[in-house]
């Protein structure tokens, strides 16, 4: 893409199934540098051999560097001369963040306002934060983070309107196949000859690619103003309708599906948009733009103005979004390189 020419992408949080994803993407184009952050070196071992076996030619474009976003310090000595940040460093295991909520809260809140302070501070063109649907009517510690994360990038956005650096965000249902979700679970239960365990067969979740992910981000990137929220079109499927389209493609039976129930802190359908944010959500073909509130702290605009005009969408939800049946699962599934590396015995790691 012409916008990232010779310039510099941060990828905070970026040893994850979307960094790599973003490295996949990006890496061989014209791109002049990417920087991954993260606080795993383990992880950024591993990527840095993989990507030179993989193009020798271009892992020089890569660089990394040890921190993390708790700590502002170490992010300011990530930014020298960034141009473009995608912020993806959270915790988002639903049961972890119930068990340990001021983790999340360190982590996606007052990580995501260091990110931003630093970006700002050094005069990054734009960042897009990746949030998730969980955010929108959360009843659980990781959702109720990532709702403030979006709160902060907004309240950060007006500081800078007019400035040099663009606040977007993004949110996105489940990505198949992402590190940490539960396809790789269930294969790997089938391979141990365990049962494939559903919470309930009736849930539905929003479905998509990483792939999918990384071009909600570049149409943000691309089309955002500041304090704008993106989300996609995507559809979504049941449990049980996944877990069948996983059985299917790795020879196991239906009857080895069990019913384990629901977990701590889950729903039974996820919501993209909600009614208040679809009454001013912008239609734009694939993609709804929600763009930000920005009225001002005069208090007495809340008892004189109102809005007349409401728009006529209801709230976005995997139960109200186009569902896919299990051949259509599969098919989704089949053209995932996790799934392809896995049924030809190649481990299939996110």
């Amino acid at each position: 893409m012409s916008e990232f020419c010779g310039k510099t992408l941060l990828i905070v949080g970026g040893t994850g199934s979307f960094g790599n994803a973003v490295l996949n993407r990006f890496l061989t184009t014209d791109i002049g540098e990417i920087r991954v952050f993260s606080r795993d070196e383990k992880k950024q071992d591993d990527m840095r051999h993989a990507f030179q076996a993989k193009w020798p030619d271009y892992a020089d474009k890569l660089r990394f560097f040890i921190g993390d976003v708790r700590e502002l310090s170490s992010l300011r000595g990530a930014m020298h001369g960034v141009d473009y940040i995608f912020h993806a460093a959270a915790l988002k295991q639903v049961p972890s963040c119930e068990f340990f909520p001021m983790e999340a809260v360190k982590t996606n809140v007052l990580g995501t306002d260091n990110v931003l302070t630093a970006a700002i501070e050094e005069g990054v063109r734009s960042v897009i934060c990746l949030s998730t649907d969980k955010a929108a009517y959360p009843i659980n510690a990781m959702g109720l983070t990532k709702a403030l994360e979006e709160r902060v990038a907004t309240a950060k956005s007006r500081t800078v309107s007019g400035e040099k650096t663009k606040i977007c965000c993004t949110r996105y249902g489940n990505v198949l196949c992402s590190r940490g979700s539960v396809v790789p679970l269930w294969i790997d239960q089938i391979r141990s000859g365990q049962p494939v365990t559903v919470t309930n067969p009736e849930m539905t979740r929003f479905v998509m690619t990483l792939e999918e992910a990384v071009e909600l981000v570049l149409f943000a990137f691309t089309h955002g103003q500041t304090g704008d929220l993106f989300v996609q079109k995507a559809p979504a499927c049941t449990i049980l309708t996944l877990a069948r389209a996983v059985c299917r493609l790795f020879g196991a039976g239906e009857e080895n599906i069990r019913v384990i129930g629901i977990r701590h802190g889950e729903k039974m359908a996820e919501t993209l948009l909600t009614n208040e944010e679809c009454a001013r959500a912008e239609d734009l073909g694939e993609f709804f733009r929600v763009p930000a509130d920005n009225r001002t702290l005069n208090y007495e605009n809340y008892f004189s103005k109102g809005e007349p005009d409401r728009n006529t969408l209801t709230e976005f939800t995997s139960s109200n979004t186009r569902l896919l049946n299990e051949d259509e699962v599969a098919r989704k599934l089949l053209s995932l390189s996790y799934i392809q590396e896995a049924l030809n015995g190649e481990g299939g790691h996110a």
